[in-house]
């Protein structure tokens, strides 16, 4: 028997479903909770518990993690007579790992606390790569004493674990983080689509990018994508779409101009209405195809 905390896993996607895995072979025990059966079966397959609802995934958890794509769903999860308020017991800690507004997070905090649970937002970057290597980056708001108690359980999902701030700072974070990383793939697009406009060898042309000052962990990630057209989602369109909304409307609340992100976000909005929602956000690249008459698509 396992002495370490005992995890209840709600989620598990593309994200979700390595980084519980992750934590089984850290030794933890973990029961899992997610609509899809093929992903309770991988999860059962891989030396997990499944659960047959909510409830039942966080009865006699120590911790809980949340892994959903927003705040609709993590609501959803949360609250109702069938959500995890509802079920854990007195003490646990629930740990929200989406990718939602601040706010959602800090009403959950406020509504967990009345119910004697405590909080932490920990919102990650990394992708889906970073989920399976855990070499995840985890920006964490809430209290100190509750990041301390989680960073154990936190270390085997990744590699730079820091706590911003208190409730929301998480988030806040992350939103900060997914426009570095939209405006970095739409300048990578660009640069590709212009290097092979030009006639340069696109793979050496790269090479030597990362090489440089234009060097950064988007380009290393995404060089192959963008040379192999290779779309399949690590992290969707629909997704950065969704955080770009959140970090445009945060932005907006404290008078932060953004004036090269709102132009991306304007971007990745686009591709989606076009259909490509579900390719990975690397697919930017095909906006800029399209923009500049030069197109691989099949």
């Amino acid at each position: 028997m396992s002495n370490l905390p005992k995890v209840a896993w709600i989620g598990l996607g593309i994200m979700g479903s390595p980084m519980a895995e992750n934590l089984i072979k850290a030794g933890y025990p973990v029961t899992g909770y997610t609509l899809e059966a093929d992903k309770l079966e991988r999860l059962a397959k891989n030396g997990g518990s499944v659960a047959g609802s909510i409830a039942e995934a966080v009865a006699d958890a120590d911790v809980i993690i949340t892994m959903v794509p927003a705040s609709p769903q993590v609501e959803a999860i949360a609250y109702g007579p069938d959500g995890i308020l509802a079920h854990a017991r007195r003490g646990a800690l629930l740990i929200d790992m989406s990718s939602i507004t601040p706010q959602t997070s800090i009403d959950l905090a406020h509504a967990a606390a009345d119910k004697g649970i405590r909080v932490l937002d920990a919102p990650v970057s990394g992708g889906e790569a970073g989920a399976i290597e855990a070499v995840l980056s985890i920006m964490a708001g809430g209290d100190q004493t509750d990041f301390d108690a989680a960073r154990p359980l936190l270390e085997a999902l990744g590699k730079t674990i820091v706590r911003c701030g208190p409730h929301g700072s998480g988030q806040t974070v992350k939103a900060a983080n997914q426009l570095i990383v939209a405006v970095n793939i739409q300048a990578c697009a660009e640069a590709v689509v212009f290097l092979e406009k030009s006639g340069v060898d696109l793979s050496a042309a790269l090479d030597v990018l990362g090489g440089g000052l234009a060097g950064s962990t988007v380009l290393a990630r995404k060089k192959d994508n963008f040379t192999t057209r290779d779309f399949r989602p690590g992290f969707r369109i629909d997704l950065h779409h969704k955080d770009m909304g959140i970090v445009t409307d945060a932005a907006r609340t404290v008078g932060a101009a953004l004036p090269v992100g709102s132009v991306v976000a304007q971007l990745v909005a686009s591709l989606r209405a076009q259909g490509d929602g579900g390719l990975d956000h690397s697919a930017l690249l095909r906006g800029v195809e399209r923009l500049s008459g030069h197109t691989t698509e099949g």
